[in-house]
């Protein structure tokens, strides 16, 4: 399979040089001419050659260890090489510039050289597995070729010995510059650093936080303890206060009370009056007047008790009747009352002291790190800014230095000779390359005609454009015909080969295409046909005429329709008047028997008659469609000749009336573009297409045949001419 698609392949390409030849000979023999001339008008070319060896640094920084990185020759990617950098250095405008003007170049008409002539001439290229560069340049003059070597090679080791030390310069200036900000800086990280101790009282914060958390775990101990202390006294407290039954507030104020003397000496004066009170009323009645005298001596005396505390308390009220219980014992409690409640509140300060103490260490520790934190970077600001301080200046001072030494990273290792001998011209290799060129232009020119010809050129091309079975092939009527677009491919008055030429190839073509139409008759009702193409000039009136006879003569009684009203052919073809016609029957200016001739037995023709303004209108209207219907009940097989599609829309409109359209493609002609809208324009409009005829087919266009032609003379039967015929055998492909 894959031998059979080269085949093919080269097939193709040899009917393109075939159909191209001429234009690509005319290229070939243009291309080799010139390379003669060129050959014969050329002088004597010399090439000189120099050679430039490079190192990665330059000998001297590599000596003294200063400026080593200046003129390195590094290359910036990976896979690129510094020779082929320092090549286009070489050849850089500046440098050929000056060149240039040192040796006051000319051209041939005394001109100053251009840099383009200049580099034309030039060869720089890095020696394989080397580092030396080679540099050659070619001249008509060999002295001259090797001064330019020469010259070019110092002139280059000046500029790159001055690139370098400019480097050194600038990058000095650069660090210089940069020396008074880099001390700037180092400055600001200082009393940065500084204010941010002062601010934060730091000191040592790693022994700060030591020390930090050993007083927290004492602060805890100690809380602990106070704690412990604290629940001890509030137990204390509230027994105590339980035995007194008041609080302590109450317990002091009674206490304070019963230590007045003058309360004391009224408590007693009111408890004898109370004991003479509880006698006189053990054997008195309770009006008696000494009763009455002891109550208000008694009440008197409350009053002083009154007056007394009021003294003693302020304004703070007390029962009398708590003072007159208040006994030595309940005294000692109250007193050990007090002392709990002393020592209980003076416990719970000393615990708030070590709890507010304890939160304060702890909210220090807890900032530590974030102190910790900036410390660090204030210091790494502080110990960057130092450290570029430090480089800057060092590298400062071997700038110094580096300034004053050669840093050239090349040198001469062969200087250019004058040659002896010319390279140029060498005739064989020189015409080889002439020929060869030529040759492939020569075939790129066919290939490029090829491509810009948008025609379809072939029977395959045809089928895979349109797509629509393949019922006939007809040859072109010359073997040797050449298709062109614009030439009138149908004659004046186009040939009926079965009729004048029954023996030939055109006829045996008609016969097949006839018997095609048979098959599909076999399938489908076929009576009325109508033939178009997509542009004119594609030979559809000749195919319509011959076809129609190749059905007549088979006894099928046939009527051919010249329906093309715009551009009439088939009265010409069977030398009939056109005055009466189909226009004249679908106005009603004829009758039917009078418009049809007879032109061969079973074979009738109804020419185009009068040329109406608008063919359209009256093909597309109810007398046409009537016409057609009586076509079909009184003939075997009706040929309509319509107008191409790309002329008007005659055709698409009759092709909705018939049974089937026939379309006729002729190679050549029609070209790709219009190919795919008039197919477009058949499927939109929902034409029954039967099949496609391809017309003027020319054997050397095919990559492969159909059919194959053997040449024979067949006489005319009229024996006044012999025409030279060719028999068609189809072969099929796989």
């Amino acid at each position: 399979m894959e031998s059979t698609e080269s085949s093919l392949g080269f097939q193709q390409y040899w009917l393109i040089l075939k159909r191209r030849w001429l234009p690509g000979s005319v290229v070939f023999a243009s291309v080799l001419a010139l390379t003669v001339l060129s050959l014969l008008l050329q002088k004597p070319i010399y090439l000189a050659e120099g050679k430039l060896r490079f190192q990665k640094t330059s000998a001297t920084p590599s000596l003294t260890g200063l400026g080593k990185e200046i003129g390195q020759l590094n290359p910036l990617q990976e896979q690129g090489s510094p020779l082929e950098t320092e090549a286009e250095t070489i050849r850089s405008v500046p440098i050929t510039q000056k060149l240039i003007t040192i040796l006051d170049l000319k051209d041939k008409q005394d001109n100053p050289l251009k840099i383009k002539q200049f580099l034309a001439q030039l060869t720089v290229s890095p020696i394989e597995n080397t580092d030396i560069l080679q540099i050659s340049y070619k001249d008509n003059d060999p002295e001259k070729a090797a001064t330019v070597v020469n010259t070019l090679m110092a002139v280059y080791l000046m500029n790159n010995q001055r690139d370098n030390q400019a480097e050194a310069v600038a990058a000095r200036e650069f660090i210089e510059e940069q020396l008074p900000k880099s001390e700037i800086t180092v400055r600001r990280a200082e009393l940065a650093l500084r204010r941010f101790k002062e601010a934060n009282k730091v000191v040592s914060l790693d022994e700060e936080a030591k020390s930090a958390v050993a007083v927290i775990q004492d602060l805890e101990r100690q809380t602990n303890t106070t704690q412990t202390g604290l629940a001890d006294a509030k137990a204390q407290s509230a027994l105590l206060k339980n035995e007194l039954g008041r609080d302590l507030q109450e317990a002091s104020t009674v206490t304070s009370v019963s230590q007045s003397p003058a309360v004391q000496e009224t408590l007693k004066q009111i408890q004898l009056v109370d004991s003479q009170l509880a006698q006189d009323r053990s054997r008195l009645q309770e009006n008696h007047p000494a009763i009455a005298s002891l109550k208000s001596k008694k009440a008197d005396l409350q009053g002083l008790l009154q007056e007394q505390m009021k003294q003693v308390l302020g304004t703070k009220r007390l029962n009398p009747n708590r003072i007159s219980q208040n006994s030595q014992f309940e005294q000692t409690l109250t007193a050990d009352f007090v002392k709990s409640e002393a020592r209980r509140l003076g416990l719970e300060s000393q615990a708030a002291a070590l709890s507010n103490l304890q939160n304060t260490y702890k909210q220090r520790v807890n900032i530590l790190p974030s102190l910790e934190q900036k410390q660090r970077e204030l210091e790494r600001q502080l110990q960057a800014s130092q450290s570029t301080y430090a480089i800057l200046l060092q590298k400062f001072q071997e700038l110094r230095i580096a300034e004053n030494q050669n840093t050239a990273t090349a040198r001469i290792i062969s200087s250019a000779l004058v040659p002896d001998e010319p390279i140029a011209p060498r005739e064989s290799l020189y015409l080889g390359a002439g020929a060869i060129l030529g040759l492939l232009l020569g075939v790129a020119t066919a290939f490029i005609l090829e491509a810009k010809d948008t025609s379809i050129r072939t029977i395959d091309e045809a089928k895979r454009m349109f797509r629509f079975p393949l019922l006939g092939i007809i040859p072109s009527l010359k073997k040797l015909e050449k298709v062109t677009h614009g030439r009138d491919l149908e004659r004046s008055t186009p040939e009926i080969f079965i009729k004048d030429s029954p023996r030939s190839l055109f006829s045996t073509a008609y016969r097949m295409l006839q018997a095609n139409l048979k098959f599909l008759s076999a399938n489908q009702k076929i009576k009325v046909v109508a033939i178009t193409s997509s542009v004119p000039k594609e030979g559809k009136s000749t195919v319509s005429a011959n076809l129609a006879v190749a059905m007549a003569e088979l006894g099928r009684k046939v009527l051919l329709v010249d329906a093309d009203m715009h551009r009439p052919l088939q009265h010409r073809i069977w030398n009939l008047p056109n005055q009466l016609g189909l226009s004249n029957l679908i106005l009603g200016q004829a009758e039917f028997r009078t418009a049809v001739k007879e032109v061969m037995v079973n074979l009738d023709v109804l020419t185009a008659g009068v040329m109406p303004p608008n063919p359209m209108a009256l093909l597309d209207s109810q007398p046409m469609a009537s016409l057609i219907e009586i076509f079909s009940a009184n003939y075997d097989f009706t040929i309509i000749d319509t107008p191409s599609l790309s002329v008007d829309a005659d055709a698409s409109i009759l092709g909705k009336m018939v049974d089937g359209v026939l379309l006729v493609v002729r190679p050549g002609v029609v070209d790709s573009a219009t190919a795919v809208l008039v197919k477009e324009f058949l499927e939109q409009s929902e034409q029954k297409v039967l099949g496609q005829v391809i017309n003027g087919v020319i054997p050397k266009n095919e990559p492969y045949s159909y059919y194959y032609f053997s040449n024979n003379y067949n006489a005319e039967q009229n024996g006044a001419s012999v025409k030279k015929s060719v028999v068609p055998s189809y072969r099929k492909l796989e």
